[in-house]
């Protein structure tokens, strides 16, 4: 009886904060919306409505679940209703067209809402791949209903009486739902299960190197530290490429700077890592060009998905621009 009301306290300690509640609820909260919308920015809102609501409604609160598992219901069907209606964020490799050719034109379609990468800083995980650009890539391909019962019970681990409890079903629509979700993601050859250990010596060694040879413009190096079978694509444009060969022969003729024109600034996205690549202008300076989240597999580059758009930068915290002058760390 004395831990109930302990409990109790507890949570009405925390809904009576506002600051509080959303101090300590934001950043999980910004993961559950963002895996859910493949949006930062549609995350975010939806994470304030979720607030909104858990504000407005806390007098009803009557702890038959904790504060936490009461918000992330909320958010749930916050992020179902706002889903609603709404096309599905794929990447390039997603939309189920050829691979194309270095020297192919390039298609650009800006009316696609395209699945976006998210600032490390900006999330809380308790495991790495439930965040990563595949999976969150993979679940964009779920109906919204079938894509929350595979995060309520996969990355929450909710119980299925939980989950329909939290989307106002059965424990039977669940399991089913769940099933199907774990048949079309096996179908499309993609699984939550593929967390990789932090970087060791070897993989940091390769993203200097990679730095350095874009900062060279080394085609044939930036090959060499390619997965032979290697992917690339980039966002807005359509065009997807497989192939080590083939992205140096995209990286050599269809990458408008030389020598001394592309530096990078490593950051973090979706537990990955990331870089700023910037762009020398004709006046001397650099400005954003996009942003490389990377896969590795053991010491090479798996997969590259480049985010075209200044405001991926301004997300992540990174210059606007960069001076004439710059030149890479020592280690770089």
């Amino acid at each position: 009886m004395g831990t109930m009301v302990t409990e109790q306290l507890t949570a009405s300690d925390e809904l009576a904060d506002f600051d509080t509640l959303t101090g300590r609820y934001q950043r999980e909260l910004m993961a559950h919306c963002y895996r859910m919308s493949g949006s930062v920015h549609e995350a975010e809102d939806l994470v304030q409505e979720t607030f909104l609501r858990a504000w407005k409604a806390s007098a009803n609160f009557q702890g038959r679940s904790s504060v936490r598992t009461w918000l992330y219901k909320i958010a749930t069907n916050v992020c179902l209703t706002n889903l609603e209606g709404r096309p599905r964020r794929p990447l390039p490799a997603g939309l189920g067209t050829a691979d194309s050719i270095a020297g192919d034109a390039l298609e650009e379609d800006a009316e696609i809402p395209w699945l976006e990468p998210i600032p490390d800083a900006a999330v809380q995980v308790a495991e790495r791949d439930t965040i990563r650009l595949a999976f969150v890539a993979a679940l964009q391909h779920l109906p919204a209903r079938q894509r929350a019962v595979l995060i309520l019970r996969d990355v929450l681990r909710w119980s299925a009486a939980e989950t329909a409890t939290a989307l106002d079903t059965t424990t039977a629509a669940v399991n089913s739902a769940l099933q199907r979700a774990h048949a079309q993601l096996a179908e499309r050859g993609l699984t939550p299960d593929t967390v990789e250990p932090e970087l060791d010596e070897a993989q940091r060694r390769l993203l200097d190197a990679y730095l350095a040879a874009f900062w060279a413009k080394d085609v044939d190096r930036i090959v060499q530290l390619l997965q032979y079978d290697a992917t690339w694509d980039m966002p807005p444009f359509l065009n997807h490429y497989r192939g080590a060969d083939n992205i140096g022969q995209l990286i050599a003729t269809q990458c408008p700077g030389g020598i001394h024109d592309m530096p990078m600034l490593p950051t973090v996205a979706n537990g990955q890592p990331a870089f700023g690549l910037y762009m020398r202008q004709p006046e001397g300076h650099f400005e954003p060009f996009h942003m490389q989240v990377l896969d590795l597999a053991g010491s090479k580059v798996q997969h590259v998905t480049a985010f075209f758009g200044a405001e991926h930068f301004i997300r992540f915290g990174l210059p606007d621009r960069l001076p004439a002058d710059w030149q890479p760390a020592a280690n770089g």
